[in-house]
């Protein structure tokens, strides 16, 4: 039996499964204006954030209800075509691309928030409800939704990468904050996973093995989510350094002291200097420290109290207040657009992005090193950091039609990223596999657990039509 292959050599090898004629034929008179295979609507469902340019999906689907997902995925699996889920297309690291071609089914049109349980402190919604729709929904219960990853994501789409974000430090990922799923399945076949219940002791945990599957194990179509008290004071805050080494320090000893701070976050001070003119800020162009304190007004004070003389201890200066809530909009928008503003920052230029995480006692040893090599190979990239839990990302900025300047990035990719492993890390904190990360996802946990994957993706998917090619390959030969 041969091995694997690569995340590239997959693109360029796949078997394209191309719909027929015939399948095309029974979804039009399935679903009507729901379905079409504009070359310009199969376009905008091909392309993500990613760097990948692969073919375009031979249609789209776009779902309306769970009967639709169904009715899909039943046609699907009769002529043996994939099928892709697509949320709103912020991925970064190829998970909704057809790379074996197929049917992308979009579920933005599934965008209602379905029940709030106040009391329960829970939530039950649509895939296509996005992070700001659902926090503005409950907000006027005295609630909010903590997991931000910085763009308006969908909840199905977060569900699928398992995705964290600025809060993730006091909050959680996704994982710890999904209780149940409706989730169609490669026959057609809607199952229920988890209660609204906080805990269960009841058979498998299928909540947890759909969270994090990237669309290859099927079809989110309903999630019940934890919802949190919004808390009764907040602020904000930026400091800054004259050297990385100290703001990275101060951020390790923010977390082993314990301090429940709710977001804490560091761009270098190349990035600081993007996010400036992309954001028309005047924040110090050098090392800075992003801070945000959640709790009761004398909870909050003990926190920056505390942070305050840490900071100091480590050199850093220039305390900044955001204290209204537009304030702290306008700082964490700019934030959030650290991605954009490295793009704008060089016109026309593709971004190989890369994130990992590490036990928060290596993340000078991470990260530091990991800045410098950027630096000194020259290509332009923007770097930030959830800190708080050892998750930081890279971004290389690179000319498309530079095969140097490519090369030159995923050596840099490669070397972050066997860094982290070597560290204890893992090879993404965040983004999730897709195409990019297959390789080291062999590295970080090994063939023999690669091989369990292998065998669950089979058992719930013996024709392999969701989302195929992600990551993991399925053996050849």
């Amino acid at each position: 039996m041969n091995a694997p292959l690569s995340a590239h050599q997959a693109i360029s090898h796949a078997a394209m499964r191309h719909p027929p004629q015939a399948m095309l034929d029974e979804l039009r008179a399935a679903f009507g204006p729901q379905f079409s295979n504009a070359a310009a609507v199969c376009a905008q469902h091909g392309r993500d954030e990613s760097a990948f340019d692969v073919p375009p999906p031979g249609g789209v689907v776009f779902a309306q209800s769970t009967q639709d997902v169904q009715r899909l995925l039943q046609i699907a699996a009769r002529y043996a075509v994939p099928v892709i889920p697509f949320g709103v297309g912020s991925s970064l690291e190829g998970h909704l691309l057809a790379v074996q071609g197929g049917i992308s089914v979009d579920m933005g049109r599934m965008n209602q928030v379905l029940a709030i349980h106040d009391a329960d402190l829970t939530v039950t919604v649509q895939p296509g409800v996005t992070r700001k729709q659902l926090n503005e929904a409950v907000k006027s219960a005295g609630l909010f939704f903590p997991i931000d990853p910085g763009a308006d994501a969908s909840i199905g789409g977060m569900c699928a990468t398992r995705a964290s974000g600025t809060n993730a430090v006091r909050y959680g990922t996704m994982r710890e904050n999904v209780l149940a799923l409706e989730v169609v399945t490669a026959s057609g076949d809607a199952i229920r996973t988890g209660t609204g219940a906080k805990k269960s002791s009841a058979g498998y945990d299928l909540t947890r093995l759909m969270v994090g599957s990237e669309g290859t194990l099927g079809v989110i179509t309903e999630i019940t989510l934890k919802l949190y008290p919004l808390p009764e004071a907040i602020m904000a805050a930026t400091c800054a350094f004259d050297d990385l080494a100290d703001a990275v320090n101060t951020t390790i000893q923010i977390i082993q002291l314990g301090i429940p701070i709710a977001r804490c976050e560091l761009l270098d001070g190349n990035t600081v200097r993007m996010v400036n003119q992309h954001s028309k800020l005047g924040l110090a162009e050098g090392p800075m420290m992003l801070m945000e304190f959640h709790g009761s007004p004398a909870g909050v004070q003990e926190q920056i109290a505390a942070v305050q003389e840490i900071v100091a201890d480590n050199r850093g200066h220039g305390f900044q207040w955001a204290q209204t809530p537009e304030e702290r909009t306008r700082l964490w928008t700019a934030r959030h657009n650290a991605y954009f503003a490295g793009v704008q920052s060089r016109p026309g230029c593709r971004c190989i992005t890369t994130d990992t995480c590490v036990p928060i006692s290596r993340l000078a040893d991470a990260l530091l090193d990991s800045v410098q090599e950027a630096t000194e190979a020259g290509i332009p990239y923007f770097m930030v950091g959830h800190v708080g839990d050892g998750n930081f990302h890279m971004g290389y900025l690179i000319d498309p039609a530079s095969a140097t300047e490519r090369e030159t990035a995923e050596r840099l990719n490669s070397q972050l990223v066997s860094r982290a492993l070597r560290l204890g890390g893992t090879c993404t904190g965040e983004h999730g596999i897709g195409l990019h990360k297959m390789d080291f996802l062999i590295a970080e946990v090994g063939t023999g657990a690669v091989d369990m994957m292998r065998t669950i993706k089979q058992a719930l998917d013996p024709l392999n039509i969701l989302n195929p090619g992600k990551i993991f390959t399925l053996r050849q030969g």
